[in-house]
């Protein structure tokens, strides 16, 4: 019995020379969710799906690689607010996939994709592109990872992955369709429909007890923050001044502070606008107190908000309040004060709903603290006197991205990838005043990702440059995908910051290591390698910037006035000074009671340093040979 579809009157789009198959219904409950565009690459398996895409109308974008395909899927899902739609053919395809799909499980973004694999009945036997099995390796990374084995239940199917990608807390589905499911004709009498409908189920409000908690916390505050992730991009609207999140700031005078994941779209003339977060651990500094009052917004504790340090958040002193639409990340390394599960929008109306509503509630001005936060936003930076050009005769790295940053139009959409590069990029991005920004590399560190990730953001806001800003380490995972720009005309600059090594690595060697200690391994790259000229080979403009300021800002400002189409410019900077964010990660310290584990907080040692060093007298003079543990600290 087919179900009846309640939702809406489905008219199928039937071919006129050919008979509907099994990939028309994917195509066609996917563009009856409401996707118009699918990212991906060419395989045989998924012909009768990408046929099918263009009679559905699904605009097909296709990439060089498919881990930049999800990425892409991932971008546009961040910036249009729609499921973002990727498609990778079977086993080797789907296996070069997994980086995009590990990168949107942990970053929590909904995209569904679509892969296929070979006929059911050759299951076992060795078969072409059949030797893993797809749905079990996606399931680790994935909401959702299934093999849709009769095509009559693909529009049921494919409603229900959409719908868990999108609700709820958001990650990457998989549908694996069997090509001989996606060739087979379906019965039109059989099929299951599901609820194949563009809406998606509601997301959750806030308890409204909650929130009367939340106001009595909040009013008494001195120097309340809100700092703002992933999970509150799409509170601000771009076109306006009068964004939700705007007017909740100014209802409470407090100032508003990003993650280094995404960029919230505030005026950048409010002194509201406080910037990244990272600004809060300058506070103690310049002899200011910390916030008393921090309200995190669909932001996630861990390293990108300075982890247990208690340099972003305060371990002690401070009212911690923490939104978020996944109640187990509440509290997952930080004691709250109050949780709310809430998706962020809904839990911005409501509390200026709740504000409104009771307005003898007093929210002070906090005039002192925003004069504190206008303080730490225009300190100068130490760098600032250095001679913009280093003794190895290439750019100030500092200097270099100021100049890029200072050169580009407002209102741009910025993609940040690379290490070092990345650290510089995210210190000076105020400057260059985007529309938004987002640091590719997520919580897995993942470089290479912002080819991926400007691709989508270009199909998803076709009306603005995307800057895509990459290290020249970052720049050789996926910099084929200059062919994909420019065979689809998106306006992406790419600019490589090229310091002919990874940065970050030699950056971490030397500090652990001895300068006399020549040995730095696998962190040079090579000093002929010309991004400007492989731009050229890809149909991009190219050009290189050296020697000075001046060069750097005429080429980036030419790049993005000479029209239709991507450019890439290629800058020479010296790979020093080491930006403090390396210095700190890495945390060399002279204190022998301590180990250093670069990139995560030492741990003491299991003895004293004293202890060791006599131990190791002894055994230089051949005593105590047999072993044994030295003096433990306990």
């Amino acid at each position: 019995m087919a179900d009846t579809n309640t939702d809406s009157e489905l008219k199928w789009k039937m071919p006129q020379k050919r008979e509907f198959l099994g990939g028309d219904l994917v195509a066609q409950s996917l563009a009856q969710l409401g996707v118009d565009v699918s990212f991906g690459l060419h395989g045989g398996h998924l012909d009768a799906f990408l046929v099918g895409c263009e009679l559905a109308g699904i605009r097909l974008v296709d990439t060089r690689h498919e881990a930049p395909a999800v990425q892409a899927a991932e971008a546009y899902a961040k910036l249009s607010g729609k499921v973002g739609c990727c498609f990778v053919t079977a086993n080797s395809g789907f296996c070069n996939s997994l980086p995009g799909l590990a990168t949107a499980f942990a970053d929590r973004s909904p995209i569904l994709m679509v892969t296929s694999s070979p006929p059911l009945r050759d299951a076992e036997t060795n078969c072409l592109q059949g030797f893993h099995d797809q749905v079990v390796l996606a399931k680790p990374i994935t909401k959702f990872a299934h093999r849709v084995t009769n095509v009559e239940e693909i529009p049921r199917l494919v409603s229900y992955a959409y719908k868990t990608a999108a609700s709820g807390i958001p990650g990457p589905v998989v549908l694996d369709f069997p090509i001989d499911v996606l060739f087979h004709p379906p019965r039109m009498s059989a099929l299951s429909f599901g609820s194949v409908m563009k809406q998606t189920a509601l997301s959750p409000g806030p308890d409204p007890a909650a929130l009367s908690h939340l106001i009595s916390l909040w009013s008494t505050a001195k120097r309340p923050a809100i700092i703002t992730g992933t999970g509150a991009a799409r509170t601000t609207d771009r076109s306006s001044r009068e964004s939700p999140l705007l007017r909740l700031a100014q209802a409470t005078h407090t100032p508003v502070f990003y993650s280094q994941k995404y960029s919230v779209a505030l005026p950048f003339d409010s002194p509201l606008r406080g910037g990244s977060a990272s600004l809060l651990a300058y506070l103690p500094f310049i002899g200011k107190q910390q916030p008393d009052f921090i309200l995190l917004l669909g932001a996630r504790t861990g390293f990108l908000l300075g982890g247990r340090t208690g340099a972003l958040i305060p371990a002690t002193g401070c009212t911690l309040v923490q939104v978020d639409l996944d109640g187990g990340e509440i509290g997952k390394s930080h004691a709250v004060d109050l949780g709310i599960v809430a998706d962020c929008g809904k839990f911005i109306a409501a509390l200026r709903e709740k504000l409104a509503a009771t307005p003898a509630i007093p929210f002070a001005s906090h005039d002192a603290w925003l004069t504190d936060i206008h303080t730490v936003k225009t300190l100068p930076s130490k760098y600032a006197a250095d001679d913009p050009l280093r003794p190895d005769g290439r750019l100030h790295p500092y200097h270099a991205m100021k100049a890029i940053m200072t050169s580009l139009p407002h209102d741009a959409i910025i993609v940040i990838d690379g290490g070092e590069c990345g650290v510089w990029a995210s210190s000076l991005l105020e400057l260059a005043r985007p529309a938004t920004a987002i640091v590719s590399t997520g919580y897995l560190g993942f470089l290479g990702n912002g080819w991926g990730y400007s691709l989508g953001a270009a199909l998803a806001c076709p009306d603005r440059l995307v800057v895509n800003i990459h290290g020249d380490g970052s720049a050789g995972f996926h910099i084929q995908e200059l062919d994909t720009y420019a065979r689809h005309g998106l306006p992406v600059l790419t600019i490589v910051f090229n310091n002919n090594f990874w940065g970050m690595s030699v950056a971490g060697q030397d500090l652990m290591y001895d300068v006399a200690e020549r040995a730095r391994p696998v962190v040079q790259l090579s000093e002929s390698c010309r991004y400007d000229v492989v731009a050229q080979g890809f149909n991009n403009r190219g050009v290189l910037a050296s020697g000075s300021l001046g060069d750097v800002e005429t080429k980036v400002r030419d790049m993005v006035g000479a029209g239709p189409g991507p450019g890439l410019v290629n800058v020479l900077v010296s790979r020093e000074p080491v930006t403090d964010v390396t210095k700190g990660m890495v945390g060399k310290t002279d204190d022998g009671d301590w180990i250093v584990v670069p990139y995560y907080e030492n741990v003491p040692r299991p003895y004293y340093r004293e202890d060791l060093d006599r131990r190791g007298e002894a055994l230089a003079n051949g005593h105590n040979k047999s072993g044994g543990l030295v003096a433990s600290r306990e």
